[in-house]
């Protein structure tokens, strides 16, 4: 799931304190020779708020196994995710289908300023302090996929340094 990325930190779910938030649950039809035949999809997010997250997708005829089916999944897909005191290390755009999400540090106290999707992904994650805006597709799915994208994406200055070869004072003073 996340090859694309080259410095994703997979994260195993034992011995964390993980905290899920549903994000959003779909009533589905699937129409058959005998009838409709419903069923539930559930986006489910977990995180430790201390900067490990994972999303997943659960789905069945009822929807309290498909939440279960979702964090579950969720569980099997974290990563750490790089904090700045509460905050992101910097600006970044993700995207995923038809969403389109820009997330930005923010000053202390400025709280998440995020909608729906991207508010669950945020607080999961345990960012404070954020700007963000949801361009295009507001389909739950695609923006939690398209949040996960920019945060994928984030690197520490610390990484960065490391990726360089050099020390941390040169990659600000450069």
């Amino acid at each position: 799931m996340y090859q694309k990325y080259k410095n994703v930190e997979l994260v195993k779910p034992s011995g964390l304190e993980l905290k899920d938030r549903l994000v959003g649950v779909q009533r589905v039809t699937k129409v058959t020779k005998g009838g409709r035949a419903f069923g539930f999809s559930a986006i489910v997010v977990v995180g430790d708020e201390s900067g490990v997250v994972g999303q997943g997708l659960g789905k069945s005829k009822e929807v309290s196994e498909a939440i279960s089916k979702a964090v579950e999944d969720a569980k099997k897909n974290l990563v750490r995710i790089p904090l700045n005191k509460g905050t992101l290390p910097h600006e970044q755009k993700g995207k995923y289908g038809g969403a389109r999400v820009l997330l930005m540090p923010a000053a202390t106290g400025t709280g998440v300023i995020a909608g729906g999707a991207i508010r669950a992904v945020l607080e999961a994650v345990g960012v404070h302090d954020v700007l963000s805006k949801n361009q295009g597709s507001s389909n739950p799915h695609n923006v939690v996929k398209a949040t996960f994208d920019a945060l994928l994406q984030l690197r520490s200055a610390d990484t960065i340094a490391k990726q360089r070869g050099v020390s941390l004072d040169k990659v600000f003073n450069g």
